[in-house]
């Protein structure tokens, strides 16, 4: 589905069946998908370095500091404008964006300029995975059961970053993602107590939560 202008539910293609239930909606926070999705704070550092360089080297020459600051200036205003533009960026994509997590599927609606909309059921998702910043933020990283694939450019950034075999749809910066993992942990209990795919997300040693099929092993592949 490639529009949402006449969504009923928000979020949602249509009404939900009935007997099915929302369990969690939600949005990126603007201001982590700017640090962790479009790396705003990497490229600011960059181009802080790269005008001390030009400073210093300049100075080394001969002029003098203000001459030398005066010549940075150009470099100085190009990070900034930079800066400001992936923060633009990370605020449209996360004023688009609306996750879904009902207590049978994943429902992803973004898009800037082409609006997207996908259905992932949970009988499709193999295993569930938590990354938790020191903040409080993080991610939530679906792998998609055997066969399944998707796009990883049609899906970014709503994907594990770098992942593109298999390709892991996720929900990126999420202002509180131990929340949402919590409001998951127990839709996936309720599935398994009557007969579902997924069994409870289980902490591991590396501070990351996981959760796999019965017939599968817990991973402890960290994310980063």
């Amino acid at each position: 589905m490639n529009e949402h202008e006449h969504e009923p539910v928000r979020g949602l293609p249509d009404y939900l069946p009935d007997g099915e239930h929302m369990i969690w909606q939600g949005r990126p926070g603007w201001r982590q998908m700017a640090l962790r999705a479009f790396h705003v704070r990497k490229v600011a550092v960059y181009f802080v370095l790269l005008s001390a360089l030009h400073i210093g080297l300049h100075w080394a020459e001969g002029a003098s500091l203000a001459a030398a600051g005066n010549g940075a200036l150009w470099l100085i205003t190009l990070g900034a404008i930079a800066a400001g533009i992936l923060v633009l960026l990370a605020w449209l994509y996360s004023r688009t964006t609306i996750y879904t997590l009902t207590d049978r599927r994943l429902v992803l609606r973004f898009g800037v300029a082409v609006p997207m909309m996908i259905n992932i059921p949970w009988k499709k998702i193999d295993s569930v995975g938590m990354l938790r910043h020191a903040d409080g933020s993080g991610d939530i990283v679906f792998t998609l059961a055997a066969g399944r694939k998707m796009s990883y450019w049609l899906l970014w950034p709503h994907a594990k970053p770098w992942r593109f075999s298999p390709v892991q749809p996720s929900l990126r910066a999420l202002p509180l993602v131990d929340e949402v993992a919590e409001r998951l942990q127990r839709a996936i209990a309720g599935q398994t107590e009557s007969g579902g795919v997924l069994t409870p997300i289980t902490q591991t040693a590396g501070g990351e939560r996981h959760t796999d099929t019965p017939e599968r092993a817990p991973q402890t592949a960290a994310y980063s």
